[in-house]
């Protein structure tokens, strides 16, 4: 039950960034373009697992994108709101599809699980 919550809470997040993106009338393009750049975040993988897990965790916690997303409304900054909202998006959409927080056992050792 709590790993089907937290897949819903994950498309509420991705469905709300959608929203959000075509209520302030961004280009729909950007975010296609932009929504997988938060993977990047992997290369860290290639120095080790350790390293790899704490900059994959970093890139994909909710506070930072949303950090970046409140700062971009507060302070009328578009392309602070559109990266917030893509990065949101993004992290929301990864948690809708089970992948979570890496633990740096493995890449597949997740906070929902493994995957």
């Amino acid at each position: 039950m709590n790993k089907f919550l937290l897949h819903l809470e994950g498309v509420a997040v991705f469905i709300c960034c959608i929203y959000g993106y075509y209520y302030l009338e961004y280009n729909f393009w950007l975010f296609i373009i932009f929504l997988f750049t938060p993977d990047i975040a992997m290369i860290g993988y290639m120095m080790n697992r350790k390293v790899g897990a704490i900059i994959y965790n970093m890139v994909h916690t909710y506070v930072l994108s949303i950090i970046v997303l409140l700062f971009g409304f507060i302070t009328n900054i578009e392309p602070l709101m559109i990266i917030g909202l893509i990065w949101t998006a993004h992290i929301g959409m990864d948690r809708m599809f089970g992948f979570g927080l890496k633990y740096p056992t493995q890449f597949n050792d997740t906070h929902l699980n493994r995957v």
